[in-house]
């Protein structure tokens, strides 16, 4: 049998009782196997992080998945904080720090604005993939491949029927994911993973 990839999603929602769509990405992926959702605000509501602890499951998986909201075009505090502490040299990055190599991460994020709101000229000057260059950068620094991401736009706007759609195709991308079922050139051909499938 075929190894599988092993997923961990580090997902951060300092507010997830507010949020209609990250509460349904994550219940569409709660019960498949090779996938672990990892809640940190949930791990670590005094922000103190277990840098070991968190080293040793990122060694325990394959790929990883920053989920969350795009607030001010970051992530929330605590997932730069995991960055900040997690990421650290001599583990994932400098000479010796090769344990991330050839590790796969990717960007699932909400946002209230719409598409035509991350456009060069629009509302917020940028598009998304620009304003996750920091990301991308992160990842290439630690020697890990940077996947397109997945975006769900104008939340505020998606009704139950979106929302639901929304989250069957994160199902179906991680899934995809855990089965190497894409080339990497067909993922890297993509300007986002919504788009896998189409």
């Amino acid at each position: 049998m075929e190894r599988k990839n092993k997923i961990l999603v580090l997902f951060a929602h300092p507010a997830i009782h507010k949020s209609r769509v990250n509460k349904e990405l994550l219940r569409s992926i709660a019960h498949e196997e090779g996938i672990t959702i990892h809640k940190l605000y949930e791990e670590y509501p005094d922000f103190h992080i277990d840098v070991k602890r968190e080293q040793n499951l990122l060694l325990q998986h394959d790929m990883y998945i920053w989920h969350h909201p795009f607030y001010w075009y970051g992530a929330p505090a605590i997932l730069k904080q995991w960055i900040d502490l997690v990421l650290e040299h001599n583990f994932a990055y400098g000479r010796n720090g090769t344990a991330l190599q050839d590790k796969k991460v990717m960007t699932a994020i909400t946002t209230g604005g719409r598409l035509e709101a991350y456009r060069e000229g629009g509302y917020n000057n940028f598009t998304i993939n620009q304003l996750l260059a920091p990301f991308k950068q992160t990842a290439h620094l630690c020697h890990m491949q940077y996947l397109p991401p997945f975006i769900v736009y104008g939340t505020h706007i998606l009704n139950n029927a979106d929302i639901q759609k929304y989250a069957e195709d994160y199902k179906k991308i991680l899934i995809s994911l855990r089965e190497d079922i894409f080339s990497e050139d067909e993922i890297n051909r993509l300007e986002n993973m919504n788009g896998i499938f189409k």
